[in-house]
């Protein structure tokens, strides 16, 4: 962590200073704020933890609900969320209280005996090592916690405004707070109470009936699956071997069951299949009470028996692919005219099954995806038609996730003689295995993210995809640690400079580069750093060298990786790294010998690869994405 820099710290670091709109906030919801958002979801509460970080923007989320969510629907946590966590601080509390993912068991009838499952495979979660991150199970509240957590301690000190209902908005054209929203108070002093509030933009993240999505008119569109599935969390005596590891059971006609264990020992959640839905159900399969979910789940798990002691929560679905076309408001024929004022996120633009894990994990990416844009625009740092790329970014991540939930929903409802190879599950699932962990999403090349030109410079960092962390050592102190897990979600760029082949102090590719981005009128430093803050404020720089960390001495460095920091203007010593002992980073990740810059977004995607030399594409695709320093 780092701190001190503003003086000496007594208590505990996580909590920050409160700044510009933390330090007076009403705690009425105001008549006019920059962002609202609605709904207190992942996609909410993630996009209001970013956004936390920008004191001198006034941010406001509210639910309908009167408090937290104590009961959450989802519960699994792919990797590359982990990884998010990382930068906000919570990744190892929430592992510490999780269920962890090691490995998955299938189950399917015996051959001897076809009114009996039996396993007949165990598969590694992650056989081909696709992140250092692990696959969790964990409540949502939970997870809502930790943003809520984060949000407090932030300079905004941003809390939700419980008991409000969203009515409905319409984009307007005053030139300050275009959109007017129509909420009621469902809760408290002003219980009844209806009122108009203004915003510049507004997020729905209001779940799968989003009243924001229904304002602006899009709709979801797709189909069901005509396949039910009952889910339950359980508290339950069984002599099934494998109730402390998640499976894939088929049996031979009473149907399937995917089984998540769940944090704390005992809990568990069931996905007991319901079998095909008539056309002319008319909705009647979701009244299967709950005793029948049960009992459909021991015929599936026979010859072993489940006494449930306790359920939690439980509900009966249909599967359904949907998707809007547009995740804003922006219609087709004013693309490229005008700039968004409404965006929608997570179930409010895309729904399908639960049994992938995916819900949860890519609306906290849409989220993330879009606060730190709403950032960068609110501060005065980029154009409104940064706005535009949410939409086109996170519309492409949606469909690829109902394709693949399709294909993995399908084969779960499967009967095993209607697979045509027994291991076919199995076999998809450690096959796809990078696609659910979250790591399949790339950008396609625009505003903010570039062509592939160089990539062969740094094959391992795909531009477009999440920068991919690896082993490196710190020179100021020899600590081995993940160069990405450094990033904090700060809302700030980061420049990863690896060296060429000679060493600090020597002249070298490095050293050019270093010199241009501290002095050059073209350096997206110097033309888009704020006038007296940090040298670092805007831009994250380390440097990794060829040479191991005892090889390298800190007075041998350029200044831009020293950075001044804090109203003392300390030197901050933390941004240079060596070789790990034991792997290459320049290995793993195919990094050329002559060195390479790799930019990566806020929210931690590959945005460029260059050659050291390529300084004048540097300081193109920055000013392509500032407008100024901001403020």
């Amino acid at each position: 962590m780092h701190f001190h820099h503003h003086g000496y710290v007594t208590g505990d670091p996580r909590i920050l200073a409160p700044e510009g709109n933390g330090l007076e906030r009403p705690e009425e919801l105001p008549d006019t704020m920059d962002v609202l958002i609605v709904g207190t979801g992942p996609a909410g509460m993630i996009a209001a933890a970013q956004l936390s970080r920008y004191p001198g923007i006034n941010t406001r989320i509210i639910e309908r609900r009167p408090g937290r969510l104590e009961v959450g629907q989802a519960d699994g946590i792919q990797a590359r969320s982990v990884e998010t966590f990382q930068a906000f601080g919570f990744a190892d509390e929430i592992t510490n209280e999780a269920y962890r993912i090691s490995e998955m068991a299938f189950w399917k009838p015996n051959p001897e005996n076809l009114d009996h499952i039996m396993r007949t495979a165990r598969r590694l979660d992650d056989e081909h090592g696709v992140s250092e991150f692990p696959h969790l199970i964990v409540n949502q509240a939970r997870v809502l916690d930790y943003f809520a957590e984060y949000m407090e301690r932030s300079p905004s000190r941003i809390t939700p405004d419980f008991g409000v209902e969203f009515l409905g908005l319409e984009v307007t054209e005053a030139p300050d707070y275009p959109v007017q929203v129509r909420v009621r108070h469902v809760a408290g002093e002003r219980d009844g109470q209806e009122r108009t509030v203004r915003a510049k933009y507004v997020l729905g993240a209001d779940g799968a009936r989003s009243g924001v999505r229904r304002s602006i008119g899009r709709t979801l569109k797709g189909d069901t699956a005509k396949h039910a599935w009952g889910v339950m969390d359980t508290l339950a005596v069984t002599d099934f071997p494998d109730i402390r590891r998640k499976c894939a059971i088929q049996s031979r006609s009473g149907g399937n069951i995917l089984l998540i264990p769940r944090e704390g020992g005992h809990l568990f959640r069931m996905y007991v299949d319901l079998g095909e839905v008539a056309e002319d159900d008319a909705g009647r399969i979701r009244q299967t009470t709950l005793d029948d979910v049960i009992a459909k789940a021991n015929t599936i798990l026979h010859p072993y028996t489940l006494d449930v002691k306790h359920v939690a929560w439980h509900s009966v679905y249909e599967v359904g692919h949907r998707v809007t076309d547009k995740f804003d408001d922006v219609p087709d024929d004013f693309i490229g005219q005008r700039s968004p004022r409404v965006f929608i996120a997570g179930d409010a633009c895309h729904t399908h099954s639960a049994k992938a894990g995916q819900g949860m994990n890519v609306s906290m990416q849409d989220g993330f995806n879009l606060a730190w844009k709403l950032g960068q625009v609110l501060t005065g740092r980029s154009a409104e038609s940064l706005l535009d790329t949410y939409s086109e970014e996170r519309q492409e991540v949606a469909q690829n996730l109902i394709d693949f939930d399709k294909e993995w929903s399908t084969l779960m409802a499967k009967k095993p003689e209607e697979l045509d190879d027994p291991s076919v599950l199995e076999d998809f699932y450690v096959k796809t295995f990078e696609f659910p962990a979250g790591f399949m999403t790339e950008y396609k090349p625009s505003m903010i993210t570039g062509d592939a030109r160089y990539q062969d410079v740094a094959s391992g960092y795909t531009v477009g995809k999440r920068f991919k962390s690896a082993r490196v050592s710190r020179v100021c102190d020899g600590n081995p640690l993940h160069l990405g897990h450094l990033a904090t979600a700060d809302g700030r760029w980061r420049i990863y400079v690896f060296a060429d082949a000679p060493g600090p102090g020597d002249v070298s590719k490095l050293s050019h580069w270093a010199q241009w981005f501290e002095t050059s009128a073209d350096s997206p430093r110097v033309r888009f750093t704020p006038p007296g803050g940090d040298d670092d404020a805007v831009f994250d720089t380390k440097v990794v060298y060829q040479q191991r960390h005892e090889e390298i001495e800190m007075d041998a460095q350029p200044a831009v990786f020293t950075p001044r920091v804090g109203p003392f203007r300390l030197v901050y010593l933390n941004n240079v790294f060596g070789q790990h002992p034991e792997e290459s980073i320049f290995a793993e990740r195919g990094i050329s010998a002559d060195g390479a810059v790799v930019v990566v977004r806020p929210d931690q995607y590959v945005a460029h690869v260059l050659p050291l030399t390529a300084t004048e594409e540097l300081a193109e695709f920055f000013a392509g994405v500032f407008t100024g320093p901001g403020k």
